[in-house]
């Protein structure tokens, strides 16, 4: 004699629930499939203003020298419209009011020099005449290189550098500077009417025995095409895990619900709300 046991699977398969993914975790990996796009697109806009500034610097580095700003325009001076312009200043050198500032270069650590320029009119440029090594420091090492006359110097407008460098403020009471403060050093000099720029001179205005000049480094790095890629990537690898959760899902899903209705096997497999009745002999 035999029984048999019917075994009726529950309603709501397991496997629709199972390829479904929670709604926070869509939500977030949409959001966070659209900012990558977004940074992505972002780092391309970043790349086409950095091409332009580095052409518009590169015009006015090689540009003929003019003269520098007028007094009267100087409140107007700005980094976006005046630095690295080719300018000419001529004047008198102040070099018992020098300032070292500390520089590292292709020469090696050491210092600018900074001297103030008395021009006709009585107003003062800082001049960065070039760089010396730390055992030139003293400038009674360097007298023979300091013009006593009337000098035109040539070179490019730079901005002031307020506050110090990298972790490193500036010390005027101790006389250490590690950025071209033009504010602080005027006061530091007693220096009136200055410029609030001053001039990176070239390797032409350099005078022999003096600081070595035109060591001015115009660079502007650019990664960003490097960065826009590596969003895009990501985004796109974010995409197809996102396919692979859904597409993946509802494929599984069709392909069960499209199993042939008929047949002991195909009843045995089924456990949803429409399983067959299964007999276990005993």
């Amino acid at each position: 004699m035999s029984e048999s046991r019917t075994v009726t699977g529950k309603a709501g398969g397991t496997h629709g629930n199972a390829a479904r993914p929670s709604l926070w975790l869509t939500v977030l990996s949409l959001a966070a499939f659209v900012a990558l796009i977004a940074l992505g697109v972002w780092q391309i806009e970043r790349r086409a203003w950095k091409l332009a500034l580095i052409d518009r610097i590169e015009q006015r580095v090689h540009a003929p020298a003019q003269p520098i700003p007028a007094p009267a325009a100087w409140p107007m001076v700005s980094t976006a419209n005046d630095e690295y312009r080719h300018v000419s200043v001529a004047g008198r050198f102040l070099h018992d009011r020098e300032t070292l500032v500390q520089a590292v270069t292709e020469e090696g650590p050491g210092y600018w020099v900074l001297t103030p320029l008395q021009r006709d009119d009585g107003t003062q440029v800082l001049v960065n005449r070039g760089f010396v090594p730390s055992e030139r420091r003293d400038a009674s090492t360097r007298r023979d290189g300091n013009p006593v006359g009337k000098v035109e110097i040539t070179g490019l407008l730079r901005m002031t550098e307020p506050k110090g460098g990298f972790l490193r403020n500036n010390v005027p009471q101790h006389n250490r500077w590690y950025s071209r403060d033009i504010a602080a050093i005027a006061a530091a000099r007693g220096l009136h009417e200055v410029a609030p720029f001053f001039i990176d001179a070239d390797a032409g205005s350099q005078s022999a025995g003096g600081p070595i000049g035109g060591l001015t480094v115009v660079h502007f790095p650019n990664n960003h095409l490097i960065y826009a890629l590596t969003w895009f990537a990501l985004a796109f690898m974010l995409a197809g895990k996102l396919f692979v959760t859904f597409g993946g899902g509802l494929f599984r899903r069709g392909r069960f619900v499209q199993e042939p209705a008929g047949g002991s096997d195909a009843a045995a497999r089924r456990t949803g709300s429409d399983a067959g009745t299964i007999v276990e002999p005993t």
